[in-house]
C-alpha cells in the first residue's frame, strides 16, 4: 500500500509540473515557471522516494531525496523574492 502512495506522489507532482509549464508557455508569467521548476524537483525526490524505500535495500538515500526537494523549494523562493522586485 505505501509503495502505491509513493507512486501516486509523485504522478500528482510531475502532473502539477506539466500543467504549471504548460501554463507558462502559454501566459509567461515567471510565477508558474518557478512553481513548475518547483514540483519537477518534488517529483523526483518522490522518485528516490520509491527508489530508496522499495527498490533499494540497504542504501539510505535519505540525503538525496531532502536535497532534491530543498533545492526545489530553494528554486521556487528564489523566484518568489526575484519576481517580487
Amino acid at each position: 500500500m505505501a509503495e502505491a502512495v509513493y507512486i501516486l506522489c509523485a504522478l500528482t507532482s510531475l502532473a502539477c509540473a506539466v500543467l504549471l509549464l504548460r501554463g507558462y508557455g502559454r501566459s509567461h508569467l515567471r510565477l508558474l515557471l518557478w512553481s513548475g521548476l518547483c514540483f519537477v524537483a518534488l517529483a523526483i525526490s518522490n522518485l528516490v522516494l520509491f527508489v530508496d524505500l522499495v527498490l533499494v535495500q540497504g542504501v539510505d538515500l535519505s540525503l538525496w531525496r531532502s536535497s532534491i526537494a530543498l533545492v526545489g523549494v530553494a528554486i521556487l523562493v528564489y523566484g518568489l523574492v526575484w519576481d517580487a522586485q
